[in-house]
């Protein structure tokens, strides 16, 4: 990859994925609320941030997400889902990578293999879901993953090398993560990039449209 663009560059993960490709060789460019007041969840600025940006980029990596908004920590019960709660989750970890997702078609280069990744998170699986609970940042989740299997349909057909995919990145040990790791084996950001551009290392065009764990292991949508 020569060029990437990052989406959320100053976030754990985020940060992790422009060191390691930096270390490459690849030019990154990073977007992120600290960093460039890029707010993923205001579609003025998403614009604003997007529009003036020709690329190509042989990688576009939205590294955005959140699990506990505005104080609403994951709902356990139907009685804690919330209107407002819903809208939040779905700003963040649906709408606003889906924004970034729009302008993939004149980002990523149509001659030659292209990647756009978002991070999901396994909660997200319909087909995986044993435990219940969690309901708008599943929900989001789900929804994030429809988007990306959805736009590597309309991509593929005008770069045809093109991979789109959503990641489950494992449990990483960031901030997002730091009340609700409970006991479950972490890894380190680093690890995770490291994890994470392997995995986007072995995929093909015949990968797009498809949801992956950091081992490479497709996930049950």
């Amino acid at each position: 990859m020569d060029t990437a663009l990052i989406i959320g560059a100053s976030g754990g993960i985020g940060q992790a994925l422009s060191s390691a490709l930096t270390a490459r060789g690849t030019a990154v460019t990073g977007l992120s609320r600290r960093d460039h007041g890029f707010d993923i969840t205001d579609p003025a600025s998403v614009e604003a941030a997007l529009a003036p940006l020709s690329g190509p980029f042989d990688l576009i990596f939205v590294a955005t997400g959140g699990l506990e908004i505005n104080g609403q920590r994951p709902e356990k019960s139907l009685k804690e889902v919330t209107a407002q709660s819903l809208a939040d989750q779905f700003a963040l970890n649906c709408i606003g990578p889906s924004l970034v997702l729009k302008h993939a078609p004149r980002l990523l280069p149509r001659d030659r293999r292209a990647i756009f990744a978002a991070l999901s998170a396994r909660v997200g699986s319909i087909g995986d879901n044993g435990y219940g609970g969690w309901y708008g940042y599943r929900t989001a989740k789900a929804a994030l993953n429809q988007m990306v299997h959805t736009g590597a349909i309309e991509l593929a057909r005008s770069h045809r090398a093109s991979i789109c995919v959503t990641l489950h990145p494992g449990t990483v040990d960031t901030a997002l993560t730091a009340r609700y790791a409970r006991g479950h084996p972490t890894v380190t950001p680093d690890t995770a990039a490291a994890n994470l551009l392997s995995v986007l290392d072995g995929l093909t065009p015949d990968d797009t449209g498809r949801f992956f764990d950091w081992a490479g292991t497709p996930v049950p949508w």
